[in-house]
């Protein structure tokens, strides 16, 4: 997965306290565009984008799966980064019909991201 940002560095500040994703390296080029492991050798692409206008709804997001959503969402509490669910309130998590419970949260860029229990 790539994602355009507007500060590298911000982002993956970002993700890495969030997700504590480990930095790879990036094999392709010398530029300024920055690698994450998500694991299962499946990688997250920063690619630097200072004068982007990125623009997002929440349809458009990516997810990932935790086996303890609870923990997770304490996670985010303790960052300080407001959650919500699908409908948009605040500070609230979610259960599917299919009873997976699932948040929404925005990274710096307002990129939608969705954590769930669905593993």
């Amino acid at each position: 997965m790539a994602l355009a940002v507007k500060d590298v560095q911000k982002s993956i500040s970002f993700y890495q306290n969030v997700f504590q994703l480990e930095e790879i390296e990036n094999t392709a080029s010398h530029c300024t565009t920055r690698w994450l492991s998500l694991g299962e050798g499946k990688q997250l692409h920063l690619i630097s984008r200072p004068e982007a206008q990125i623009q997002t709804i929440k349809a458009v997001h990516f997810a990932l799966a935790t086996n303890d959503v609870h923990s997770f969402i304490k996670h985010l509490q303790t960052l300080k980064i407001d959650y919500s669910d699908w409908p948009g309130s605040i500070n609230k998590d979610y259960v599917r019909n299919d009873g997976i419970q699932q948040v929404y949260f925005q990274d710096p860029d307002g990129y939608w991201i969705e954590v769930n229990n669905d593993v």
